[in-house]
């Protein structure tokens, strides 16, 4: 068991750089057993997820070569084996292996995906689009047994779900005929997969757009891709720039891609300095409250949502939060309110009443995104706070102690 224990009360200068994208990387794994072939992925971050994604890969019969930040997946061995519980549940996007062994064998069977308990998110949007391909699917425990004589394009809705949307893809380069997704979801992630898929040879229409046209293909081949800038990692340090940074400069980051946040931060009074790959961002004078309501891409993305809520505790006045996209994902406000805040919940509503000072505690990281906002809280905190259940933060941010050290956090990772 592990803990963080920070001591809050220092200013954040120098260069933080961005790795790849975890929400890329642990969909543009599995991705490459759909050729008989090698696929090459840079810019993999280091972190638990991408582990237990290679772990699945291997089972399956992968030959994986890594250097550096770098992934070479040899698929031609691949067997079609069960994905058992132990695996699946390590994390989410586990569940990318049904479309991928979908795609290649027509066939798959793993048990329910695991990852943070932040409200529902059900597979019925998977299931219904693999039974549209022509799928049949026998729930056996806590088992999806699905299988297909052979998968034929269709006409499929996913309502915005980014899982379902690129599950589908999967499932359908390489299908008979025509596959249209209707209410794709849209975010950068799935770009970077499309794109993937594309120099695999799939022939994928409509990137970009809320609307995927698909004509299924024969074959994939060997292809390379390089894994986007996390969006998520860089909002986090930007909002830690935001409560103590000075000239805190956040490189590698497609501003592009994190419009709804800087606009966010513009509107609370942050000073950002933006250019092409890069964000300069220090602590305001003055902190204005706003409001904001999580959406799906290109809106405020659900997954900034706890990390922002720390920098409108010093804001002079009441900010609120509507959490639009999963009901249960305020499991830090009691942490926070027991390190000082003034938080209120009300179902899915959040109201902030600031400025509150912050005090060192022991709280509990219950999520990913709950412990990146307990780690920025803590920043600001006076005296030590110690967060445990540290295995969530570590498994989406690679080296986010090295990287808050090195720009003057007083963080370090213990042994309980």
């Amino acid at each position: 068991m592990k803990q963080l224990v920070v001591t809050g009360g220092t200013t954040l200068r120098g260069v933080i750089p961005i790795s790849g994208a975890k929400n890329s990387a642990v969909a543009l794994l599995p991705a490459a057993i759909l050729c008989n072939g090698v696929v090459t992925i840079h810019n993999v971050p280091n972190i638990s997820d991408i582990e237990a994604i290679k772990e699945i890969l291997l089972y399956l019969g992968a030959n994986i070569t890594c250097k550096e930040n770098s992934i070479m997946i040899d698929s031609r061995d691949i067997k079609n084996q069960t994905i058992s519980e132990t695996m699946a549940t390590k994390l989410r996007a586990s569940y990318y292996f049904m479309g991928a062994l979908l795609g290649r064998f027509q066939a798959c069977n793993m048990s329910l995906p695991g990852g943070c308990p932040i409200g529902a998110r059900p597979m019925n949007l998977h299931l219904e689009g693999f039974e549209t391909l022509g799928c049949t699917i026998t729930p056996e425990k806590n088992q999806y047994i699905v299988t297909a004589k052979e998968l034929k394009g269709d006409d499929i809705d996913v309502q915005h779900s980014v899982g379902a949307t690129i599950n589908l893809l999967f499932a359908s380069v390489l299908a008979h005929g025509e596959t249209r997704i209707h209410q794709a979801a849209m975010e950068p992630e799935i770009t970077n997969v499309i794109e993937l898929l594309q120099q695999m040879g799939a022939d994928i229409k409509g990137t970009g757009t809320d609307e995927l046209i698909v004509s299924g293909v024969s074959q994939l081949h060997d292809a390379e891709i390089t894994v986007i800038p996390d969006r998520i990692e860089a909002g986090t340090y930007l909002i830690a720039g935001a409560l103590c940074g000075e000239q805190l400069e956040i490189t590698n980051v497609y501003p592009d891609h994190i419009t709804a946040l800087l606009e966010t931060l513009q509107q609370m009074g942050v000073p950002l300095q933006i250019q092409d790959q890069s964000i300069i961002v220090s602590k305001p004078e003055t902190v204005y409250p706003c409001e904001i309501e999580t959406a799906v891409y290109p809106g405020f993305p659900t997954d900034l949502q706890q990390p922002i809520t720390p920098l409108m505790t010093m804001a002079s006045g009441l900010s609120k939060i509507t959490e639009t996209i999963y009901e249960n994902r305020f499991k830090h406000v009691p942490y926070l309110n027991q390190m000082g805040a003034d938080i209120k919940v009300e179902q899915r509503l959040l109201a902030i009443i600031g400025p509150t000072e912050l005090h060192g505690s022991t709280v509990e990281a219950t999520d990913l995104r709950a412990g990146a906002s307990l780690v920025l809280a803590s920043l600001i905190a006076k005296g030590q706070t110690f967060i445990t259940e540290v295995n969530h933060i570590l498994r989406g941010y690679e080296n986010i102690v090295e990287k808050l050290q090195s720009v003057g956090a007083k963080i370090e990772l213990r042994e309980i």
